[in-house]
């Protein structure tokens, strides 16, 4: 019945939208200091609100439940073109489980996502620091979560979430910029004292994410990272880091790159009643390729990627593990009128295997999208099932609009 339910809403707030009209979002919120607009401040806001079924949810809990996935505000600011600073706050995942009574718990709570500052070294170069998304890996690793064309971005891609960052963010160095069609990204930065896995080392057991904050930062509190890519195609834009998920054939790109992500002492284990350190390496290549297939608005989106994924000896926290992944989604919009609303089914499949157990972690995603005003103002209909040991899904309809 719920189900039902979901889809119902689904195909009735699309008729609902329709009829109202989709505004023109055009070059967005952008205040102007001077007549040809190369002074500026532009401000970005988002929100994502999902409406999730699980049948599998504790016999105790409602199988519905709803969720604000991200509300976000960012804004990044020009005076000159020599220099760019720029921010990024808001919340994620507020629900049942993370509200508070007077809105001051942790769930609750406004942060900090991004802030840092950008100075030009010549037309195609640039350097900066702060607390920054010039992530390494992949494409993935450095996902928008303005455009993705899945519900959500495949979570082991954002390699170092919490483990040695603050929310996929460091703080430290970057430089990024582009040679022809290469460009690329890389990075020095902190890593994170108290992260997520707070566990305590056990004789002979597997390796904790925790080398900072145990070994202290003499030895292990430095991260290094970087991405680089061939735009074979049309030329991406990288003066934000912010990598699209889909362009709905508005370009002609096809990229194939390759990453990586270092943390010298990163991990550590109790052998022999020592704490011993393990060093974290993540490696990964991918290929991304977006087009239209005619002049009648259908277009093609696929991505690929392959990750070594090494935390340390048996190293195994949550989704993220000693071992290799293997993900790729493809997604088709409908040809049609570009004014109205339009279709892009998809389908997703994401594989990882680890070396704590023989247990791999299988995920298949399979969801619609319906653009009102392109990715300013969509809906998505996602299944998801995983499977672990055990089998689970969920079925989940999003709604989204950023302006």
């Amino acid at each position: 019945m719920t189900k039902t339910l979901l889809l119902g809403v689904f195909f009735l707030s699309l008729q609902v939208m329709y009829s109202q009209g989709s505004p023109d979002y055009k070059g967005g919120l952008k205040i102007k200091f001077d007549e040809d607009g190369k002074k500026y401040l532009r401000l970005i806001s988002w929100a994502q609100v999902q409406a999730t079924y699980n049948n599998d949810a504790a016999a105790t809990s409602s199988k519905t439940s709803f969720n604000l996935r991200r509300a976000r505000v960012l804004m990044f600011s020009q005076i000159t073109d020599k220099f760019l600073i720029l921010t990024h706050f808001g919340l994620n995942s507020l629900n049942s489980g993370t509200l508070s009574p007077t809105g001051k718990g942790t769930g609750s709570q406004i942060f900090l996502h991004d802030a840092w500052a950008q100075y030009s070294l010549g037309k195609d170069h640039a350097i900066g620091a702060g607390l920054h998304y010039f992530n390494g890996i992949s494409r993935l690793n450095n996902q928008s979560t303005l455009n993705m064309m899945t519900l959500d971005n495949n979570r082991q891609s954002w390699a170092t979430i919490g483990l040695s960052d603050q929310f996929a963010r460091h703080i430290g160095v970057f430089m990024k910029g582009k040679f022809g069609k290469f460009q690329y990204r890389v990075a020095i930065n902190d890593a994170i004292v108290n992260g997520l896995d707070a566990r305590v080392p056990s004789a002979n057991g597997e390796a904790v994410y925790g080398g900072a904050n145990l070994l202290g930062t003499k030895d292990s509190g430095k991260t290094f990272a970087g991405y680089f890519e061939f735009n074979l195609l049309d030329q991406e834009s990288n003066f934000l880091p912010f990598k699209v998920g889909t362009y709905l054939g508005g370009k002609k790109v096809f990229n194939i790159g390759a990453g990586f992500f270092m943390h010298p002492k990163g991990t550590v284990k109790m052998k022999g009643g020592n704490l011993v350190s393990e060093d974290v390496s993540i490696f990964a290549i991918d290929a991304f390729y977006d087009a239209s297939l005619g002049d009648d608005g259908s277009a093609i989106t696929a991505y690929t990627t392959y990750q070594s994924n090494n935390y340390g000896e048996n190293y195994l926290y949550s989704a993220y593990g000693t071992g290799n992944m293997v993900y790729t989604h493809v997604g088709y919009v409908f040809a049609g009128d570009k004014t109205k609303t339009r279709f892009q089914p998809y389908a997703s499949y994401g594989s990882n295997s680890y070396d704590a157990t023989s247990n791999n972690r299988n995920i298949l995603g399979l969801g619609v999208n319906a653009y009102m005003s392109g990715h300013n103002s969509k809906l998505t209909l996602e299944y998801k099932n995983q499977d672990y040991g055990t089998s689970t899904s969920s079925v989940t309809l999003q709604a989204m609009i950023y302006l």
